[in-house]
């Protein structure tokens, strides 16, 4: 497993958190609480951005 990678936007006002490599191809997934995961091909979350 590679290190979690975090990632502030200030001018977006959003968190993202990735626990696998984001330059990996992934499709993203918008649930309740303006919050979108992002999966691999195989459906495994392995990431997540926080809206504000």
């Amino acid at each position: 497993m590679e290190k979690v990678k975090v990632f502030y936007d200030r001018q977006g006002n959003t968190l993202t958190v990735w626990f696998d490599n984001p330059q990996d191809d992934y499709i993203c997934e918008e649930t309740s609480d303006e919050v979108i995961l992002m999966k691999d091909q195989s459906g495994q979350v392995i990431g997540f951005e926080k809206l504000n």
